[in-house]
This record gives structure tokens, C-alpha cells and sequence, in this order.
């Protein structure tokens, strides 16, 4: 990972994050999993932060990402969860059978922890591994 460059800073934050489906359904398998997968890759583009590694688990996916120091932890995790639930709603209707009683398909809750550049190779190996 390298450093990146703002106006007035230079900066490398990178973050461990991971999402949980609710209920700890285990949906992630197959189609879906690699849906959601290349839809963060895809939000990615278009926000202001850069998945260095992504991968899936049957309840959960790791994600590796690099982000500005202008925006909050929180605000991206939000954009995530909330661009992939409206994609996999518009995408896999049989969600419905699920998540009977609302359109939902993250936890409310994450983990995320920061990496230093020392061990971003171990997380990054870590996730890889999963699945």
C-alpha cells in the first residue's frame, strides 16, 4: 500500500472491516457472495476509498480498505451497507422468504479495526485465506 495524497496531507489509513449478515444467515455462498463482493469493488469507484482485498464467508465478509481522513469510519461503512443492501434487493427477489418483515440484509452492527503498514501483509493474508 502507498501512501496517498490530499491537498494539505499525506496519509495511510488502512482498515480491517468486517460486516455480518443479519442473523448470521449464511447467504454468502455461491451467486450471491460474488455479487456483493464485486459491488463493493464497484462502490469503491465512485467513493472515496480503495478495497486493497475483499472476501467472503458463509455469514460474513472481510474487507481490507484504504480511506481519506475527511470522512468518518462510519460514513463508509454506511455506504456500503446501504449501496450493496439496495443491489442485492434489486437483484435476488427471493430474499423476501429471509428477511420476512423488512428490506434489510446487513447486522446493524461491524468490526473494524485500524492496520499499520507493518502487519497490512498479515491482515491481507488473513483475508485472503477466508471462505
Amino acid at each position: 500500500m502507498e501512501y496517498q495524497t490530499n491537498s494539505h496531507c499525506k496519509h495511510l489509513i488502512a482498515l480491517h472491516l468486517i460486516l455480518v449478515v443479519k442473523y448470521r444467515k449464511q447467504l454468502l455462498l455461491g451467486e450471491l457472495g460474488a455479487f456483493v463482493k464485486l459491488k463493493i469493488i464497484d462502490i469503491a469507484k465512485y467513493s472515496e476509498f480503495e478495497v486493497e482485498e475483499v472476501e467472503i464467508d458463509k455469514d460474513h465478509i472481510h474487507i481490507l480498505l484504504t480511506i481519506s481522513p475527511t470522512i468518518s469510519v462510519s460514513s463508509y461503512v454506511r455506504r456500503i451497507k446501504q449501496s450493496t443492501t439496495q443491489c442485492v434487493w434489486s437483484e435476488f427477489k427471493w430474499l423476501k422468504k429471509e428477511f420476512w418483515k423488512e428490506n434489510t440484509f446487513w447486522s446493524d452492527s461491524y468490526f473494524v479495526c485500524s492496520v499499520g503498514n507493518a502487519s497490512a501483509e498479515t491482515v491481507r493474508k488473513y483475508i485472503q485465506e477466508q471462505g
